[in-house]
């Protein structure tokens, strides 16, 4: 099964690192859903996660999950480029990878804006996204 991310769907931040991922991504191995569809609140559940704290990104591969930096750092080292080098963050503690990732994400409707509902995905790239 191929790797599925979980987004703030209504995050306009949130929304610009799909599209970064999906443009680094030529494989087309990553797929999408916001946590707020069905399938995001059902995949929160599955693992235990809160399905009402939607600041945080979220990675499931497999049986396995990654939340917060790890998952941005884990997704980084599948994409084309340069990307993956970022992955060598992850031996940096989690408590200061986080740090910066939730200052980011307590301010990312501030800085970045909020959209009225989800987005909804270009047709080039729909059969990504679950819902």
């Amino acid at each position: 099964m191929n790797p599925l991310i979980l987004f703030d769907g209504v995050c306009n931040f949130c929304n610009a690192s799909v599209n970064f991922i999906v443009a680094r991504d030529p494989g087309k191995i990553f797929r999408f859903t916001p946590l707020q569809s069905a399938t995001g609140q059902e995949t929160l559940k599955r693992f235990n996660l809160s399905t009402t704290d939607l600041d945080t990104m979220v990675l499931v591969e497999g049986e396995t999950v990654a939340t917060r930096s790890t998952a941005g750092l884990k997704i980084a080292r599948r994409l084309s480029g340069l990307w993956p080098l970022f992955s060598a963050f992850l031996i940096v503690p989690k408590f200061l990878r986080d740090a910066v990732y939730n200052l980011i994400a307590k301010n990312r409707y501030r800085w970045w804006g909020k959209r009225d509902a989800c987005m909804v995905p270009t047709p080039e790239v729909r059969e990504r996204f679950l819902t």
